[in-house]
């Protein structure tokens, strides 16, 4: 995470309204679970759910009251616990984690320390703000969870319907980008995540790429078209990956056309852009479509780069992205919206659907930029550089308003599924 520059002013009003609502998001998604259903392993890729409360009350109490504040750790007998590079989702089930009233009582200690610190010196916001994305980006985990969870009486929180669909989108249109320059990455001024930056310029030979993502008709009909069965479009490790687990559809599906969401089955939404589908998949549905994945600098370029002004626009969807008409982020939907149902937050090559709904695979391995500075801690992006890892951009549904920014990047291994992830394709220019 790069600092902020002293030129950016720190309103502490706004942090503290901020990490209210951060925290009040954060109990909503528990608040009508048992005890039972917070306390358990619901899959082996996600950590009990009330593992991820006390592991946001000591990310916060480490990097505020104690490294900002300089008080000693409120509970330092759970770090090793709550040390989410030490340990493993797989193994947290394991661990003696606190349970719902001890988790609660937890939070709600940690953010009153929070609050003294913020009131006596916040410094440059940094670590204020990262703490806040932070707990944003556990409540998308955590959304992933209880969707994997299968419960069927559970109801999220305030749920609003999606926009209804447009007509005439399949995933499979293409916009054209023309050749030429443009920048990617995160600007100096403001937060970032160390990964985001430096900001430095691209050359690119141009390129088309989907207007939208790919919607569930269009995979339905991959899939009946023998898309999980014909072994020229898989590359060796996705056609060994999906050999090896059976895997026939998009995970969530089921054989009868329905799919799994947060608080049960639902009939498949043919004009939903298909979500949790892996690397492999995504890879395999391009190449049968004489396609390929889009570099992460192309899936930016796209998302940013004006061509009439030769310069990147911050957001793609204009100054504020929750106001339900530009993306669908924030919007308490709990499902993707259709594909194109936010024109007005259309980017400035006439992409739709780049931020909210679905994460989109992208070609390119994670690694960081040239002239990358690890910052604060080289655990949040440096350790996971290299192949093993695919970049997502776009961001999804369940994703933070705050974290919600074009230059993001997620990563993960290419046969993960329990992401909000789909896919938009790309061909080389002509």
């Amino acid at each position: 995470m790069s600092a902020r520059t002293a030129s950016v002013p720190i309103d502490t009003t706004e942090l503290r309204a901020a990490l209210a609502v951060a925290r009040q998001t954060t109990l909503e998604l528990v608040a009508r679970l048992s005890d039972h259903d917070l306390e358990r392993v619901h899959s082996p890729l996600m950590s009990p759910l009330v593992w991820d409360l006390g592991h946001i009350a000591a990310y916060e109490d480490l990097w505020i009251a104690h490294r900002l504040g300089g008080e000693p750790l409120l509970r330092p007998d759970l770090a090793e616990v709550y040390d989410a590079f030490e340990t493993p989702r797989a193994q947290r089930g394991d661990l003696p984690y606190l349970r719902r009233a001890e988790a609660l009582a937890y939070l709600e200690a940690v953010r009153e320390r929070t609050l003294a610190t913020l009131a006596r010196d916040p410094g440059d916001g940094t670590l204020i703000e990262l703490v806040l994305r932070h707990e944003g980006q556990h409540n998308e985990t955590m959304l992933q969870t209880l969707e994997l969870a299968r419960l069927e009486d559970y109801a999220p929180p305030g749920r609003v319907p999606t926009p209804p669909a447009p007509t005439g989108h399949s995933g499979l249109e293409l916009v054209e980008v023309p050749a030429g320059p443009c920048t990617i990455g995160a600007p100096p001024e403001g937060f970032a995540y160390d990964n985001e930056r430096p900001r430095h310029a691209v050359e690119l030979p141009g390129f088309h790429i989907g207007r939208t993502p790919v919607t569930n008709a269009t995979w339905l009909r991959f899939v009946e078209g023998g898309g999980y069965i014909r072994r020229e479009w898989w590359s060796d490790e996705g056609w060994s990956w999906k050999e090896e687990y059976d895997i026939e559809r998009p995970a969530g599906w089921t054989a009868d056309g329905r799919e799994w969401r947060i608080g049960g089955h639902a009939p498949l939404d043919p004009d939903r852009p298909v979500v949790h589908v892996s690397w492999f998949e995504a890879d395999a549905f391009a190449r049968a479509h004489d396609a390929r994945l889009p570099t992460e600098a192309e899936w930016e370029k796209a998302a940013t780069w004006d061509q009439e002004t030769g310069r990147a626009r911050s957001q793609p969807w204009g100054s504020e992205p929750t106001d339900g008409k530009r993306a669908n982020v924030g919007q308490r939907a709990y499902a993707p919206a259709p594909v194109g149902a936010y024109p007005a937050g259309a980017a400035p090559s006439g992409c739709l659907g780049m931020i909210g709904d679905t994460w989109e695979w992208t070609a390119s391995r994670f690694d960081g930029y040239q002239g990358f500075v690890a910052h604060p801690y080289r655990e949040y992006s440096e350790v996971f550089f290299g192949p093993d890892y695919r970049v997502l951009r776009g961001c999804s549904w369940a994703t933070a308003a705050r974290v919600a920014v074009p230059t993001f990047r997620n990563w993960d291994y290419p046969q993960r599924r329990q992401i909000f992830a789909g896919v938009r394709i790309a061909r080389d220019g002509a």
